[in-house]
């Protein structure tokens, strides 16, 4: 383990913690809202707000896939150090982190089980770009209807089917975060 995996976590991790899960909160309550989220340091390629998401909801309990670039020995050295949270394989994880060429294909990811919906990952996006626009949601949360720019609508559509099975959705790009919930419908 080098000495850049020991910094780049919340200066102060009970409040950066706790600024950083109320944002998660809003922009999973509100899908369509992007929301900035700071306090993270992680190190390349992963985006600042990914650095928070995982500070934040990942814990030695969390197991993580890493896809594609974002393996890589600083990311899991950063990672098993301010976190705890294991490396595991797309099919085992609690999480996921990668670009979406990266994390495909979706099949690979727990959706649940009728009994257990919630033993589903939740995919961590890094977008090459987050702004309001894109792609029309509705559904619990949006008033009327939000938008958001998502890299292939038809897959969304298709998790969306499953429901109350499916996967989850956040966001990040540089310090932004959204998310999309699995029980918001894209049109």
């Amino acid at each position: 383990m080098t000495t850049a995996a020991l910094t780049g976590g919340f200066e102060t991790p009970p409040l950066g913690s706790a600024l950083a899960f109320r944002a998660l909160l809003d922009v999973m309550a509100r899908p369509g809202t992007i929301r900035r989220i700071e306090g993270a340091a992680p190190p390349a390629p992963l985006s600042r707000a990914a650095g928070a998401v995982l500070l934040t909801l990942c814990d030695p309990e969390t197991p993580v896939f890493l896809g594609g670039a974002h393996d890589r020995a600083e990311v899991r050295d950063w990672l098993a150090f301010h976190t705890g949270a294991p490396v595991v394989g797309a099919g085992h994880c609690a999480f996921a982190l990668g670009t979406w060429p990266d994390l495909a294909p979706l099949s690979r990811y727990a959706v649940g089980t009728p009994d257990y919906p919630d033993r589903s990952a939740t995919l961590i996006v890094e977008m090459p770009a987050l702004a309001a626009g894109g792609v029309t949601l509705r559904g619990p949360g949006i008033r009327d209807t939000a938008s958001l720019p998502l890299p292939d609508p038809a897959a969304f559509r298709a998790n969306r089917a499953l429901f109350p099975l499916g996967l989850d959705f956040i966001f990040t790009c540089g310090d932004d975060i959204a998310a999309l919930p699995r029980s918001v419908e894209v049109l």
